[in-house]
């Protein structure tokens, strides 16, 4: 038997875990067959890797080579695995032939696809949707997105610690989400401390619903009341009956019945960008697709002529100069 790395995979489970009972449902396998792989193995290296008694699976001498060994092959083999595929799916200087797209919602991203599959018939395009930036910037550095589409909080970019290039496509003036008849609701604005004593409800995941709301209802003079979470159809819900109100982008298209109306003096504000990893075919493309998902942005802001009337009054909102990438 020749030694594959799928083997070196149990050995360190069986080391990681200490016991062969623990490596097999750790690996999904039974534990006789575990068992008689370990055998097969340490026939192949020729000598036993663990000495195993009722306190678990300790390695031996040469259990303990093997792993060193092995510590530096698996990492290694992962590293050109995630080079492999950051690579794979390139075409010319300003296309691919595969796109795959991450992103958290919001206005870009439809339209973005749609530009791209109008520009590109042929090309693969593939979405994938979380609630957190941190797990999309992951699966870019682990090549298994070319970009993450997503949305953090105005005064901030994504953590450059996964070394991702990040662009802004746009910051919007967050807006209050209410029913058309809430007093709030007749104005070009709202003065957050008119709002000091509503209930609040937000969506899971990354939002401007932590610190960053607590500290502008401080800086307006007041502690917001208990806040409640769901997802996005139970927010609407909660506001729909009145429970709640919510913070939504200027984008949200809301459902009969409510309305969403711009913070005043934008004390909260959402920052809409685009991040790719700076050695793969995506940063030759990134351009293109910066094009694009400013686009979308601007054909989305458009369907609110309130907000694109309230943006005038404040320049540093919108839609954003795009940097050569």
């Amino acid at each position: 038997m020749n030694l594959e790395l799928r083997h070196l995979k149990v050995v360190c489970a069986i080391a990681e875990t200490g016991s062969v009972t623990k490596a097999a449902s750790l690996l999904g396998l039974a534990q006789p067959a575990l068992t008689a792989q370990l055998q097969r193995i340490e026939r192949t290296l020729g000598g036993p890797l663990f000495e195993r008694d009722r306190r678990g699976a300790r390695p031996t001498a040469l259990g303990e080579l093997v792993l060193s060994r092995a510590r530096v092959l698996l990492p290694a083999m992962k590293g050109l695995q995630d080079e492999a595929a950051r690579l794979a799916g390139a075409g010319s200087d300003n296309t691919m032939s595969r796109y795959r797209i991450g992103s958290i919602g919001g206005p870009i991203i439809g339209g973005m696809v749609h530009r791209l599959s109008e520009a590109q018939p042929d090309a693969q395009i593939s979405t994938h949707a979380s609630y957190y930036v941190e797990e999309l910037a992951t699966m870019v550095l682990a090549g298994k997105l070319d970009y993450a589409q997503v949305g953090v909080c105005g005064d901030a970019l994504p953590s450059a610690e996964y070394g991702l290039v990040w662009q802004t496509i746009a910051i919007d003036g967050v807006c209050v989400l209410m029913p058309e008849k809430h007093p709030a609701a007749k104005g070009v604005d709202v003065d957050l401390a008119d709002l000091a004593e509503e209930q609040w409800v937000a969506g899971t995941g990354d939002g401007c619903f932590g610190d960053c709301f607590a500290a502008a209802c401080a800086r307006a003079g007041f502690t917001p009341r208990r806040m409640l979470e769901t997802d996005i159809r139970g927010c609407v819900d909660m506001v729909e009956s009145g429970l709640a109100l919510a913070l939504c982008q200027p984008t949200f298209r809301p459902p009969g019945g409510l309305t969403h109306v711009p913070i005043q003096g934008a004390p909260l504000r959402w920052r809409q960008v685009l991040g790719w990893h700076p050695d793969s075919p995506a940063a030759r493309v990134a351009p293109r697709l910066i094009s694009m998902a400013s686009e979308a942005y601007q054909e989305a802001a458009a369907r609110n002529p309130l907000y694109v009337e309230w943006l005038e009054g404040y320049p540093q909102l919108g839609a954003q100069q795009l940097a050569a990438a």
